[in-house]
């Protein structure tokens, strides 16, 4: 006796597979950018304030010259470059926490998609942020007049947004970390405090030697220091790679173990 297989239990089986990519799509990656873009609250933090810091910081050091010949004022442009994607892949990976808080961590184990593709989805955005409050604020210095040579625009921008990667990592740490009503809170003045002391305010040099030391292991430090290389024409600091590596890599694992320990949760 032979058994056969209706149609009907074909089709259930088949709508059963889980999609391509764990359900990571274009589309789905399209929805989670408008929904952050419509949160004027992020997109003041992300795209306004460091361009008015720029203003306010920048524009005064317009006549002022490097060793090199370049303005003084790229030097500022680049570090805040650097603060604007910092500030917009962190709130973009932070912003777990409020969904954590809402239960969709645990609703995903009811949908096509994966838990794998939710993070990379987070990520994906978050280096979409990165990219425009990097793009904004070279567009506040062209117009304010800072004039580069095409190659230091071309790596400097780049070197500021592949770098924000580790602060999309450290967005998803904390906000796999934290509780949602603190995880704000925390990360306005923890992004502050981080960037004065990696050298993205206050020139390293202008400090005391014991402060530039410390400032070698935050993790703003070496995504600076890359950035702002192709202007200074410092060439590769070794040590800025390794602390961008390091810090990464720290960031995205203590991610990793804190999402898996929260999507298990019962």
């Amino acid at each position: 006796m032979t058994a056969t297989t209706s149609p009907a239990t074909t089709t259930r089986t088949a709508d059963r597979r889980p999609p391509a990519l764990g359900g990571f799509s274009a589309a789905v990656l399209a929805i989670e950018i408008r929904r952050v873009l419509r949160n004027r609250r992020t997109l003041i933090f992300i795209l306004v304030m460091p361009a008015v810091f720029f203003l306010l910081f920048g524009l005064p050091l317009r006549g002022q010259k490097l060793d090199n010949g370049l303005p003084v004022a790229g030097w500022v442009m680049i570090s805040l470059a650097v603060y604007a994607a910092m500030v917009a892949t962190t709130s973009a990976g932070a912003a777990v926490a409020t969904e954590r808080a809402l239960g969709w961590s645990r609703q995903l184990r009811l949908t096509p998609l994966r838990p794998a593709a939710y993070v990379a989805t987070k990520v994906a955005t978050a280096m979409v942020l990165g990219l425009l409050g990097v793009l904004v604020e070279f567009a506040v210095g062209v117009a304010s007049g800072v004039r580069l040579p095409a190659h230091v625009w071309l790596e400097s921008g780049l070197t500021a947004w592949i770098g924000s990667l580790v602060f999309a990592a450290f967005g998803l740490f904390v906000g796999y970390l934290a509780p949602a009503e603190n995880v704000m809170q925390f990360m306005g003045p923890a992004l502050a405090i981080l960037a004065m002391l990696g050298g993205l305010f206050i020139p390293l040099d202008t400090l005391p030697h014991v402060m530039q030391q410390i400032a070698k292991f935050t993790p703003v430090y070496g995504v600076g220091q890359l950035a702002r290389a192709p202007l200074t024409g410092a060439g590769i600091d070794w040590t800025a790679v390794g602390n961008v590596a390091a810090w990464t890599a720290f960031f995205g694992l203590g991610a990793a173990r804190l999402f898996r320990r929260d999507t298990t949760r019962v």
